[in-house]
């Protein structure tokens, strides 16, 4: 079973525009978020768009020898199928690339218990119920649904966020199965979506060495280090549809 990696990344961002390419640590965001992913041992493929503003995205992901596929700026479902049919994928790891520390033995654990059940309709994440920090979620089904849901999906919503036809079972043949962590943390934003979320980021990074840590001691640190918790957390997670 062919499985990769596609993260979704653009530089049209609203809250905090072309973030992605924001650097902390001499690199910017993009280049530890694909660093992270290659440990996994897994194919990585960047989804992006066909937009002009998204050239930097292009270079600085051939630059890191991950292939790049351009599509659709608001259908982000049509996007994902173009690039799971390019890479003749079996399945899919989808991941945003606003998590440049997402913990790259989180994601393979998912995928391994994914291939373990050997089931087309199953759907794994980490994130159907909120007990990691943000900026550690991932999501594995397979390329089959993926096809179902681009073709039948007629909602907005359901085109711009990939997922949710899938884990809202629309089609009505989707096996949810959510892995929780016990480690604690999930009130912690470890994602990039504000100027706070990038403030804490690069503290992190610069400060901690948190390119080299897991899950785990990233939250240990948040734990031991509450001024750093307080930089972002008053933000507000954007809700589906927004």
């Amino acid at each position: 079973m062919k499985i990769g990696i596609i993260t979704q990344a653009r530089a049209t961002s609203t809250r905090l525009p072309a973030k992605i390419l924001l650097t902390a640590g001499k690199r910017t965001f993009l280049e530890h978020h694909l660093d992270r992913l290659a440990r996994t041992g897994l194919p990585v493929i960047v989804a992006t768009t066909t937009n002009a503003d998204d050239e930097p995205i292009v270079g600085l992901a051939g630059e890191a020898g991950v292939p790049v596929f351009r599509g659709s700026e608001l259908d982000v479902l049509s996007r994902f199928a173009g690039a799971a049919r390019e890479h003749e994928l079996d399945a899919v790891v989808r991941v945003t690339s606003d998590c440049p520390l997402i913990d790259a033995e989180v994601v393979a654990a998912g995928v391994d218990r994914y291939r373990a059940e050997n089931d087309e309709n199953l759907y794994v994440s980490n994130c159907l119920e909120r007990t990691y920090p943000r900026g550690m979620d991932y999501e594995v089904f397979s390329v089959p649904q993926l096809l179902r849901a681009e073709a039948r999906a007629t909602l907005q919503a359901d085109r711009e966020h990939v997922t949710s036809y899938l884990h809202q079972n629309r089609g009505g043949d989707v096996r949810l199965l959510n892995l929780p962590w016990q480690g604690g943390g999930s009130q912690y934003r470890l994602t990039l979506d504000t100027e706070d979320d990038r403030l804490l980021l690069t503290t992190l990074i610069e400060d901690y060495a948190a390119t080299t840590l897991n899950c785990a001691d990233l939250v240990e640190i948040m734990a031991a280090h509450p001024e750093l918790a307080a930089l972002n957390a008053h933000i507000e997670q954007k809700k589906l549809g927004e």
